[in-house]
């Protein structure tokens, strides 16, 4: 199952007994500034929730399986997401 931004503003909107326009506001400014902190090398710490940091694949020679020919992938900017203490355990894993 899949939940859209929409459905989790919809929710946090509900919960907080805030407006639907305020709370969308709010969550795309917070998505904008880790989008913002991450293209800046940076780190994001949410404590016991995860970490979300940018790390580099290195440049590889792939193979394309229907035609077997090599093909070069240049290296590239990736995120990659550990997850914290609470997470962990919500999900249940050992913590």
């Amino acid at each position: 199952m899949t939940t859209t931004k929409k459905e989790l503003i919809d929710r946090i909107a509900e919960q907080m007994q805030a407006r639907r326009v305020v709370v969308k506001s709010v969550v795309q400014s917070f998505l904008d500034e880790i989008v913002l902190e991450l293209s800046r090398n940076n780190r994001l710490e949410f404590r016991d929730f995860g970490i979300l940091k940018v790390s580099t694949r290195e440049a590889r020679v792939a193979q394309n399986p229907k035609t077997l020919e090599k093909i070069k992938v240049p290296a590239k900017r990736t995120v990659k997401f550990k997850t914290g203490r609470i997470m962990k355990q919500k999900l249940g894993g050992p913590s």
